[in-house]
């Protein structure tokens, strides 16, 4: 502008050196022109890619008291922005143009949002509710949100989520946060500053709202990346992991110190003691509307809860009771514990029961039932082995008669083995004698035929001559014989070798080996 009026001016110092009317006009038209020109292009601005132009406007009407961004050409900051590239009628005088950059949020951060102009809050609320996705985007439009949106002077509900937003920083103030992430095993509990109220009274469970409005949510945050308010929403990380408390003698760190109980009968014991619990994701809002988080409160709601349990129930029994039932003591204190923390919101899910009692505080009368007991053990070992010999005696005396039976047996079979052979002797004898008599009789018969034909004496002769043959006797003629018989000549060689026969028989007998002597 300075130079469209500095060239006007030196455009105009040559009006006095010209006569002629026409020439006077067209250096005033030229100086006007010059002017006009240069006036004109002063009033654009430049707003890069990466930017945001703030209008600020130096004439006009004040205000409205209390409001700080102008909606009607008001004078001050302008609602509207400008967006990258030239924009014109913005002279220098009238208006002032700054460039901000735009508005970005990374990966893994928050937007969170308080606008400096509005309506005011109504009252008790602090925070303005959350825009719908409908309105989102025009919600982060100045003019709309101070215009028809109705938008609310106060920290917003809504956030700005990962991207770059052009976005009037005059308005919008613009607080980077880490976002929510609720890791494994572990569920989130919202407490919501804004919404609808939804408790009705004090009690815990009656604090528990649906998600969206105020109060803490009955339903847990899953593990994942949330984009929250995390100053209208304050989330509670609860451990959903299988957790066990330890109450041992000494109590290290992360134990509590053993539980001492006492007994009808009057002994006071220390009871080793393991708990396992776990926080179910349905039950993690009850946790926080009872304890705020699962920290040490309800650890020592727990403690106090596991240590009356045990020394009531050992209240009703005598302590060598209370040692032998110690799977009965875990299952009745386990049932106890479990509806006890189940009002709070903890689930207890196993009660290990250790050592029970000491050598100072049982050990006496531990002996005196080790000693009972193995006395009882003894009897019954002794018992034991009187049933063993009764089992033996009685086993042998079964063996005894089964060998007695079996020898029996055998016995009878002997006999019957004996008469059938006796049987099958006279059987064969039977035989034998009747095929002796046959062949006798057959023989009788063949000599009584062939003596028929030759005689008697042919007969004998022919027989004995068959005896020799097949008995190899030798018939040389040992015996002589004398005289003879002229009426039967072969009387005498039968004589002669009849003779011969006995004498070789004689010699048979003589030469034959004398049989052993019988032992």
């Amino acid at each position: 502008m300075m130079i469209g009026i500095v060239a006007a001016v030196a455009i105009l110092t040559r009006l006095p050196t010209l006569v002629h009317v026409a020439a006077r006009v067209i250096v005033v038209l030229t100086a006007a022109g010059v002017f006009f020109f240069f006036f004109w292009g002063s009033s654009f601005r430049f707003v890069g890619e990466n930017d945001v132009g703030v209008v600020i406007k130096n004439i006009g009407a004040a205000l409205p008291p209390g409001q700080i961004i102008a909606t009607d050409g008001e004078m001050g900051p302008q609602a509207k922005i400008l967006g990258p590239g030239w924009h014109p009628l913005l002279w220098p005088v009238i208006y002032n143009v700054e460039s901000q950059p735009v508005t970005e949020i990374q990966q893994g951060e928050v937007g969170i949002i308080t606008t400096t102009d509005g309506k005011p809050l109504p009252p008790g609320e602090i925070y303005a509710r959350e825009w719908t996705e409908d309105e989102f985007q025009q919600m982060l439009l100045a003019e709309h949100f101070l215009g028809a949106g109705g938008g609310y002077k106060a920290p917003q509900a809504s956030v700005l989520t990962p991207g770059k937003y052009r976005i009037n920083p005059k308005l919008y103030r613009i607080e980077k946060m880490l976002s929510t992430n609720i890791a494994k095993a572990t569920v989130g509990i919202v407490k919501s500053n804004v919404g609808e109220p939804g408790a009705k009274d004090e009690q815990p469970t009656d604090a528990l709202v649906d998600s969206g409005m105020r109060g803490i949510w009955r339903q847990p945050l899953l593990p994942q990346i949330y984009y929250l308010n995390t100053k209208a929403l304050e989330v509670t990380d609860i451990s959903t992991a299988k957790k066990v408390v330890r109450y041992v003698k000494g109590g290290s760190q992360g134990e509590e110190q053993e539980i001492t109980v006492r007994s009808a009968d009057g002994f006071t014991f220390p009871v080793d003691v393991r708990v396992e619990y776990e926080v179910l994701p349905q039950q993690a809002a009850l946790i926080v509307a009872n304890f705020g988080d699962d920290g040490t409160v309800l650890q020592d709601r727990l403690n106090s809860a596991v240590r009356a349990i045990f020394r009531n129930n050992a209240e009703t029994l005598r302590a060598l009771d209370y040692v032998q039932q110690r799977s009965a003591q875990e299952t009745q204190s386990l049932a106890l514990l479990a509806t006890e923390m189940e009002k709070v919101g903890l689930t207890v899910t196993a009660v290990r029961i250790g050592d029970v009692g000491d050598e100072q505080s049982l050990g006496l009368l531990l002996k005196t039932q080790t000693d009972r007991e193995i006395a009882v053990q003894e009897q019954k070992t002794f018992e034991e082995q009187q049933r063993t010999a009764e089992q033996q005696k009685k086993l042998s005396k079964t063996e005894q008669e089964a060998k007695e039976e079996m020898r029996l047996a055998t016995a009878m079979y002997e006999v019957q083995i004996a008469s059938a052979e006796k049987e099958k002797k006279v059987i064969g004898a039977e035989a034998e004698a009747e095929a002796i008599q046959i062949r006798a009789k057959a023989q009788a018969e063949a000599f009584r035929v062939v003596s028929e034909q030759i005689g008697a004496g042919n007969a004998a002769l022919i027989e004995v001559m068959t005896i020799v043959g097949e008995n190899q006797i030798p018939i040389t003629p040992r015996v002589m014989v004398s005289g003879g018989n002229a009426g039967n000549p072969a009387g005498d060689e039968t004589t002669a070798l009849i003779g011969t026969m006995i004498d070789t028989m004689i010699q048979r007998d003589v030469v034959k080996p004398a049989a052993p002597a019988q032992p």
